[in-house]
């Protein structure tokens, strides 16, 4: 069991009863899922760089990723329908946890001038949406072999029907919001 697992089903379930008084465990909000997208806007001509892209992405999370396509033609962007545009994954069960273990005790703590993560970017929902500006801030990728700084979007999404709830469940987490 991951240590982030471990510590949901010992700390995390038992704090939520007692603030949001539930009568029930499985009423307690948990996280589903993460999806992490890489959008790679030069994709289109550089087919190598979404190669790397997908790799890296793949180090990074434990996941093959599947490669996103546009949707649809957008002829200021020299996007033509079905051009592949980024990659994503969505991660569940133990991979998710050490993914989020990972995240929110190396990586974010490694952010350059790092005061916290935005406490406003719930939903509504009770789903959280992270940016990332660049790759370099996880262990697996070694600045040398880094072709170009790409950032990404996590989202977590979670069983909690408020965005309060799932704000205290991420706080718990160990989530590092803004004071």
């Amino acid at each position: 069991m991951t240590r982030l697992k471990e510590l949901y089903t010992k700390e995390i379930v038992p704090a939520l009863m007692e603030k949001f008084g539930y009568k029930n465990v499985m009423e307690v909000p948990k996280l589903e899922k993460i999806i992490v997208n890489m959008g790679i806007g030069d994709a289109k001509d550089n087919a190598k760089g979404l190669e790397i892209a997908v790799k890296e992405l793949g180090t990074i999370t434990g996941q093959k990723p599947l490669t996103t396509r546009a949707k649809k033609s957008v002829s200021n962007f020299k996007v033509r329908e079905g051009m592949p545009v980024g990659a994503k994954v969505t991660l569940r069960g133990k991979i998710m946890y050490e993914f989020g273990d990972k995240l929110i005790n190396i990586a974010l703590p490694r952010v350059r001038d790092f005061r916290g993560v935005s406490n406003k970017s719930f939903d509504g929902r009770g789903n959280y949406a992270l940016g990332i500006k660049e790759q370099l801030i996880f262990p697996e990728i070694e600045y040398d072999k880094v072709e170009k700084v790409r950032g990404m979007d996590i989202i977590f999404v979670t069983s909690a029907n408020t965005d309060e709830e799932s704000r205290e469940l991420l706080k718990l987490m160990g989530m590092p919001f803004i004071k």
